[in-house]
């Protein structure tokens, strides 16, 4: 048997940040080698809220470059825009009208940003879990890593290829139900303004995340302001301190040290010793990734093979899917 298949995306809404890096990334990177990747860029994804034209061709050829910097290996990995591949937007229409309204209006995510934006709310953000369905079931995904946060589109992935397959299936699966891929090890890296929330890159403020490519000046300042406490000696998980677990787990992470091995070390530290130590651990940790993103930029053409490479062969098995879709739906196909 070949290897089981992965899929996972970004959405080209700015800079990756530390978050993003150690909460995903890194493992994919790390388990890359046990299966056929898919990794995509979900630009569709990022025009569900409000964006800003003039960047997003641009960011989405920084998130491409970033998945290279950061260690993804065309050797297991294919690296493709998902905007580029036509199949994305056609199976959603497809699935919509088999979609009830119900299981999209009962999405949580859907309630909590729809709060946000108020009247504004589109179409596009109730629907993003039928689009996301669709990424994931065109490349019939075994795995889907996910987050807390995505687990209940998963959910719904699976439970629209179930009515999918009972529609139209005549007995057989034609679309594949995914498991979610959850590896406890992932780092959940939390905001450095507010030790009890996520970094993420919709928090308005710049000083409550570290991106992947900040320069060490930038890297420097965010450190020196980020919200800590006035106590001596830093400890993990007091739940009155989450900053301090936060930026304990952080430097462990970076400098390759365990967890009773920092707390060891920082037990007597104050803030003013500590803050020093972690900003330099983590500007040396961050130089890797730069340089080989600096170089992927530098070398404009060879991006773009990565990327057209990445398209035929991710449209290569996603047309061959919205194929046998349309097929068991009964439309004419070009002859």
């Amino acid at each position: 048997m070949g290897k089981q298949r992965v899929l996972s995306g970004v959405q080209p809404t700015g800079n990756l940040h530390l978050g993003n890096y150690l909460g995903a990334i890194r493992n994919w990177v790390d388990h890359q080698a046990q299966y056929d990747n898919f990794f995509c860029v979900v630009d569709l994804h990022a025009i569900t809220v409000p964006h800003n034209p003039a960047t997003l061709a641009t960011d989405t050829y920084t998130i491409a470059a970033l998945y290279l910097a950061c260690g993804i290996d065309l050797e297991y990995s294919t690296i493709f825009v998902q905007s580029h591949i036509s199949a994305h937007t056609e199976l959603t229409w497809l699935l919509n009208c088999i979609t009830p309204m119900n299981w999209l209006e009962d999405m949580i995510q859907f309630k909590e940003k729809a709060i946000k934006q108020g009247e504004n709310v589109s179409v596009g953000l109730l629907d993003y879990p039928v689009l996301m369905a669709a990424d994931i079931l065109l490349y019939n995904a075994d795995k889907v890593p996910v987050g807390e946060d995505q687990k209940q589109h998963l959910e719904l992935t699976r439970d629209l290829a179930v009515r999918f397959n009972h529609l139209f299936g005549k007995g057989k699966t034609l679309l594949k139900l995914p498991d979610p891929l959850i590896r406890p090890e992932g780092a959940r890296v939390m905001s450095l303004s507010d030790g009890t929330r996520k970094m993420s890159k919709s928090d308005p403020s710049e000083l409550s995340r570290i991106n992947l490519l900040d320069d060490p000046d930038t890297i420097t300042k965010k450190i020196k302001r980020c919200k800590t406490d006035a106590v001596r000696g830093l400890t993990f998980d007091d739940p009155d301190r989450p900053e301090c677990h936060n930026l304990l787990m952080l430097y462990g992470i970076l400098a390759g040290k365990t967890k009773a091995e920092v707390a060891a070390e920082a037990e007597d530290m104050g803030w003013g010793q500590f803050k020093p130590l972690f900003t330099e651990t983590l500007i040396e940790s961050l130089k890797p990734i730069q340089a080989k993103y600096k170089a992927v930029m530098d070398d404009r053409g060879y991006l773009e093979s990565v990327l057209k490479n990445g398209r035929e062969k991710a449209e290569a098995v996603a047309n061959q899917t919205l194929t046998q879709v349309k097929q068991a739906m009964g439309y004419s196909l070009p002859l």
